[in-house]
């Protein structure tokens, strides 16, 4: 053992140990790996910094920008709520549809997002049905993790495996070219947790107490603006674009309700729905130049005072002077300078018309004015509190354009037309340039610590491989393993990516342990993909603790899930997930056959 390779190994244990306690953030613990690495010679400068101008650093910002995209379209939400649609009453056809939908989902996005998004879907979904969330929260979030099997861009170890193998000429992974294990694993599973969901705990079949705090439930008016596109066009449409977060209680027409109005009916300039629905369309309707929300266009020149008219959500008071009055009464708009565009209310009825219901203690009233008079609001004994209005505009009109643009990069990586960094590369510009999202949300979309992490660990890979660590390490697992047969080694690659995972990222685990892999396979004279790709899949599909995946933490909590619940279920899924990979493996690269005989 020469300097160098001590030297790596004393800075990768370090790197070991600040990743694993955490006591830095990920990202600062790979750029002092970075600098380290640089600092003893270990590599040079070149080297040390070409994880920022790698492959899956391109590709990972530019996935994250485009389901930015598809969040800020509507298309998340959308698919989503039409899962929620299918699934049914029964919890068996709930598994059988939320798994398939949501792994596809996460086949071209991030699955952390796919599972942000589905939680709170999945959950109400469960509650209105009498369902336990424990019952279908993990399967959810193990189809997530899945469905970044489908596609080589949808994991940051996918990425790097395939850099590996392009970087040391040892092979060449496309697109698609993991799919059809992935295709294998997605269909084990599905029948997996029909069998194994008798094994999840019961639990959380109450509504929570934050559940308020989910968007949804505020009552607005909208009025249809003359010469805008809605203006002809019939209430189903509109419907069909606002999707199942509207939910229509009146048509004004002329100042009076009509009752004979109906779906197929077309809306006219001047008519006023009378509707409830989520605060993100409260925000979208607002951006829609066909839509304005009807307190804005009546009473818009009482607005005034300094700064952009924004948005804001003020909780009415105890013993506040408002309650038991209308807004009507109260004059609000001329009173206070602001408008009230929307409100909110736990439970209870309230009247047809906004301006008409009378005030109660806790309602959440959305404000429309200026931040000087909103100053003027907060000091007010009448409201307990005014805070950032919670709803995000959607820009549901350009959905159809983040589509094609999506199609478009797909297909464009997929024939190889573009390399795939610059394919995606493509798509992210042209969301932004689309406007099918903005730029600033563009960039607060790109999660920062992981495309710094991607930069900074590909250069300790780089070491591994530079110093003979690899190699090093690659002999000494050889003596135990060189008369095994193929399917034996890349179990045990599987194995050990597997365990690692449980502490370190996929990303992280890939690096280290994907150059191992590449030395066994040159070392048994066999190709290297199969055993670099079956250690990333470990790295990114081995389900034995909540801690091996930031979606499974994220649904820790609303499941009620124990440590030991996802032992349970996760470790005889790891273990078939491994067994296929394995044989997929082989069967793909190695010429293994695909049936056991």
């Amino acid at each position: 053992m020469d300097l160098h390779q001590i030297l790596f190994l004393l800075i990768l244990a370090g790197s070991l140990y600040l990743f694993v306690s955490e006591r830095l953030r990920v990202d600062v613990t790979a750029m002092l790996t970075l600098l380290a690495l640089v600092v003893t010679g270990v590599l040079d400068t070149k080297q040390a910094l070409s994880g920022f101008a790698s492959e899956p650093a391109i590709i990972v910002a530019a996935v994250f920008v485009i389901s930015g995209a598809l969040a800020a379209t509507g298309i998340t939400e959308r698919l989503g709520q039409w899962i929620g649609r299918a699934a049914g009453q029964a919890e068996w056809r709930a598994v059988l549809v939320i798994m398939p939908a949501v792994a596809v989902l996460s086949s071209f996005t991030h699955h952390v997002m796919v599972t942000a998004m589905m939680l709170p879907i999945v959950s109400r979904f469960a509650q209105a049905r009498g369902l336990s969330p424990s019952k279908l929260l993990m399967p959810m979030s193990l189809a997530a993790s899945l469905g970044t099997t489908l596609t080589l861009v949808s994991a940051p170890a996918f990425l790097l495996a395939a850099d590996l193998l392009e970087r040391t000429h040892s092979g060449k992974l496309h697109i698609f070219s993991i799919t059809p294990i992935g295709l294998a694993l997605v269909a084990i599973s599905i029948p997996y947790m029909l069998l194994a969901r008798w094994l999840l705990p019961h639990r959380g079949t109450q509504a929570s107490d934050d559940d308020w705090m989910q968007l949804g439930g505020y009552r607005t008016e909208l009025r249809i603006v003359e010469g805008g596109r809605w203006s002809t066009r019939t209430l189903a449409e509109l419907r069909h674009v606002l999707g199942d977060s509207f939910k229509l209680h009146g048509w004004m027409r002329d100042g009076h309700v009509r009752r004979d109005l109906v779906e197929t009916s077309p809306l006219i300039a001047g008519d006023v729905l009378l509707v409830e629905t989520s605060a993100d369309a409260i925000a979208s309707l607002h951006d829609d130049p066909g839509l304005d929300l009807n307190a804005i266009t009546r009473f818009g020149d009482h607005v005034d005072g300094d700064g952009e008219p924004q948005l804001v959500q003020a909780l009415v008071a105890p013993a506040s002077e408002f309650i038991g009055h209308s807004l009507r009464e109260l004059d609000f708009a001329r009173r206070f300078h602001a408008l009230v565009a929307g409100l909110w209310r736990r439970r209870g009825a309230q009247a047809l018309r906004l301006a008409d219901v009378r005030l109660r203690e806790g309602d959440l009233l959305v404000l429309y004015g200026r931040a000087s008079r909103f100053a003027e609001l907060a000091a007010h004994h009448g409201f307990l509190m005014l805070m950032p209005f919670g709803g995000e505009a959607k820009r549901r009109l350009r959905a159809p354009l983040a589509l094609v643009v999506l199609l478009a990069t797909i297909i464009t990586a997929a024939t190889e037309w573009l390399p795939a960094p610059l394919a995606f590369l493509f798509g992210a510009v042209a969301m932004v340039a689309t406007r099918c999202v903005d730029v600033e949300q563009a960039y607060r979309e790109i999660d920062v610590r992981i495309f710094v992490m991607i930069a900074g660990v590909i250069p300790l890979g780089i070491a591994m491989e530079t110093t003979g660590t690899a190699q090093l390490l690659a002999n000494a697992l050889l003596h135990f393993i060189a008369h095994w047969p193929a399917l034996g080694v890349l179990l045990v690659m599987f194995a050990a990516a597997a365990l690692l995972t449980q502490i370190l990222s996929d990303g992280a685990t890939t690096v280290l342990l994907a150059p191992i892999a590449l030395s066994i396979a040159h070392s048994l004279h066999l190709p290297a993909t199969p055993f670099v790709v079956c250690t990333a899949l470990g790295a990114v599909v081995a389900f034995l603790t909540p801690i091996g995946h930031h979606g499974n933490l994220l649904i820790l909590g609303p499941g009620q899930y124990r440590f030991s619940d996802f032992l349970k279920i996760g470790l005889p899924l790891t273990t078939l997930i491994a067994v296929v990979s394995a044989w997929m493996a082989r069967w793909l690269w190695l010429g293994g056959p695909l049936w056991p005989l």
